[in-house]
């Protein structure tokens, strides 16, 4: 659906983007992360040539973006839907001629933008909201607003620049679930930046993480959050302060085996003591995954690490 190849954005002398690559699969939610600074933004405007850049390839489809012009870039611009941080909503324009726009622009007849702003009003859940204002509406109201619009003509792609990042915790909530039953319903691919990690665990199935505009991390949201790397580590901001004596060991805890009870099974088993330092469980979409420390005896270790690579658990022995 989308292939980025050692993509490059210059500004003057300034680097924004810096090689990166990565792809995006058809019917997939995939997260553009980082600081503000990274690129992120910028990298996501490439998608839709709203950015040129200085180098490498961006294929949307078939399609490479840089060569798109004229008549061919307005087909293009008309498959991939955008939501912005605020909105962007025409303040003189009820919800639902802020919906119709798209389609008044492409010269839709009446009938058929009564018809679907309809069902779009529906899809968002403010059919009873149809003849309100902006100014009549809450953050997430307007965000919704702003997401029907977007899918106003049919897109196969979905890109949200920061769309939940105004709003309070629960209604971001909200509309990531809209979000995300937005993809499995239609099947539209959605390519979301954020800095938010909660965001990123909520809905995204793959992730980039940039920095400076390079690629510090990339893969599926499990991988990036099981085990996760250093730099990784720095942007959760996640310092661990892990006891001097004895052995510490790291387990990762998959899917199949996050809640078991494979610790409590192996203290029995092996009939040893041992220290939990920390541990958690992160819900990641609907998944759940486990990560914890444990500290143990030097004259444990081997028993140990015997028994937990026989156990589905993934491990290793962590440096304070």
């Amino acid at each position: 659906m989308i292939k980025v190849e050692n993509l490059i954005k210059n500004y003057g002398e300034l680097r924004v983007i810096d090689d990166v690559s990565f792809s995006v699969a058809r019917g997939e939610i995939f997260a553009l992360v980082g600081h503000s600074g990274a690129g992120k933004s910028t990298l996501l405007r490439c998608l839709n040539a709203l950015e040129s850049y200085s180098g490498g390839s961006v294929k949307v489809g078939d399609k490479e973006v840089a060569s798109l012009s004229g008549g061919e870039l307005r087909e293009f611009r008309k498959d991939i839907g955008m939501i912005f941080q605020h909105f962007a909503l025409m303040s003189r324009k009820s919800a639902f001629e802020n919906i119709a726009m798209p389609l008044r622009i492409w010269g839709f007849k009446d009938s058929e933008i009564r018809t679907r702003v309809g069902e779009l009003l529906e899809i968002v859940g403010l059919s009873e909201r149809a003849n309100a204002y902006p100014k009549e509406l809450s953050g997430g109201q307007k965000q919704r607003v702003a997401i029907a619009r977007a899918l106003a003509l049919k897109p196969k792609i979905l890109l949200s620049d920061e769309a939940t990042s105004a709003l309070d915790p629960n209604t971001t909530g909200g509309v990531l679930e809209l979000l995300a039953r937005i993809n499995a319903d239609l099947g539209i691919s959605i390519v979301l930046v954020t800095h938010e990690m909660d965001v990123v665990k909520k809905i995204a199935h793959k992730a980039v993480l940039l920095e400076h505009g390079k690629v510090i991390g990339s893969g599926s949201v499990e991988e990036l959050f099981l085990k996760p790397n250093l730099k990784m580590k720095e942007f959760l901001a996640e310092d661990e302060v892990l006891p001097s004596t004895g052995v510490n060991i790291r387990l990762f805890f998959p899917k199949e085996v996050a809640q078991n009870s494979v610790i409590t099974h192996m203290a029995r088993t092996l009939n040893i003591d041992f220290n939990i330092v920390w541990g958690k469980l992160e819900q990641l979409g609907e998944q759940v995954l486990g990560n914890l420390v444990i500290n143990v005896d030097n004259a444990d270790v081997a028993s140990v690490l015997e028994y937990l690579g026989q156990s589905g658990v993934l491990y290793e022995v962590a440096s304070d």
